[in-house]
């Protein structure tokens, strides 16, 4: 077991990037290597010793693109985060866990209605957990809604960070649209988030999952883990993406109604793509975040008698449920991740950002 440490090592965002309205001058943002103290731990709240950290497109939206922390900097972002309880509730130290990227409070309206996924006082590691997040050495975090690791195999402790969003967030988002066995489906970007939405459609018992994408190689290796079909986007419009699909359509016999489109890129063709989709009876889940406004004329979802989802994070108490299928090999995790020393986060920052990675990277702490 872990000894409890005199202090905790952190990266935190210091300053987000910004830009000026005025001039459209851009200041970098900030990070920095700091030490905090540990915190006095109350009763039933635990301390994990962080074994790997997942790299989130809501973190570098937080660091580059003026998406606002409920937390104001200085912040330790990430909230992708596997590791074994040091301290804290004693029925919980030397157990290996996940941290759910959101923790609901379990006394609010929403908690006692199903809902607390988005509950409006949850604890979310670095945005709303005071000072601390998961691209540090250790995290304080309440123990009621940890997921516990049992029987994880060959399988790296760090690499099961992804759990803790980049699969769970898919589950949430498949419970929300209600999918069902032979259900069609359609995914639209398939990065980190993407991958694994296409895999739990799959797993979950969707007849056809088609999965879009600008990128012709990560299309190709989604074939082998749940893409009944591919379209490759590049360079064409939605309504050329939608001939493509109906074509689909026409040669495999499937309806033109009740599809299940997964928005997953959080960008604006990504969602003008899933609305241009949408049609009868149909379902377009919006998983991705963006900061831009895209049109839409509203009163197609009357005709269409469709629907237009927002969906957030994913209840705790799914957490072992998404956990088993990626231990069972039914989600397959491991050609979807890579590992990097978290001292390289900056660099990792400006890369994922630039463009969205084959792999999610998780950042192993290196202090």
């Amino acid at each position: 077991m872990a000894e409890l440490p005199d202090k905790i090592m952190a990266w935190q965002m210091t300053a987000p990037t910004r830009r000026d309205k005025a001039t459209g001058e851009i200041t970098p943002g900030q990070l920095a290597k700091v030490e905090l103290p540990p915190p006095a731990l109350e009763p039933q709240e635990v301390l994990v010793e962080v074994a790997g950290c997942g790299v989130c497109h809501t973190d570098l939206g937080y660091f580059y693109d003026g998406v606002p922390t409920v937390n104001p900097p200085p912040l330790t972002l990430g909230h992708e985060i596997a590791g074994t309880v040091v301290a804290g509730a004693q029925a919980w130290v030397g157990k290996e866990v996940l941290i759910p990227a959101v923790m609901p409070c379990r006394q609010c309206h929403l908690c006692k209605t199903g809902r607390g996924n988005r509950c409006l006082q949850q604890k979310m590691p670095g945005n709303s957990l005071g000072a601390y997040g998961g691209f540090a050495s250790h995290i304080p975090v309440p123990a009621i809604d940890l997921c516990e690791i049992k029987d994880r195999g060959d399988f790296p402790l760090a690499h099961l960070a992804v759990v803790a969003d980049a699969a769970t967030t898919p589950y949430q988002a498949a419970r929300r649209a209600d999918v069902q066995i032979g259900d069609n489906v359609v995914v639209i970007g398939v990065g980190g988030v993407g991958q694994s939405m296409v895999q739990i459609a799959k797993a979950i018992g969707a007849a056809t999952v088609v999965a879009v994408d600008i990128d012709a190689e990560r299309l190709e290796k989604m074939r082998g883990y749940g893409a009944d079909a591919v379209i490759d986007a590049t360079g064409k419009t939605p309504r050329d993406i939608a001939g493509e699909l109906k074509a689909l359509r026409k040669q495999k016999g499937l309806p033109t109604h009740g599809w299940k489109i997964f928005e997953a890129t959080g960008t604006r063709p990504g969602q003008e793509l899933g609305l241009a989709l949408l049609s009868f009876t149909g379902k377009l889940v919006i998983i991705g975040f963006g900061m831009h406004k895209v049109e839409y004329s509203i009163s197609r979802l009357m005709a269409f008698d469709a629907e237009i989802i927002g969906t957030w994070g994913c209840l705790p108490e799914y957490y072992p449920h998404v956990l088993s299928l990626v231990l069972n090999g039914k989600v397959a995790l491991s050609p979807c991740v890579q590992t990097r020393p978290m001292s390289q986060i900056a660099a990792v920052f400006v890369e994922a950002h630039a463009r969205s990675p084959e792999q999610r990277i998780v950042l192993e702490p290196d202090f």
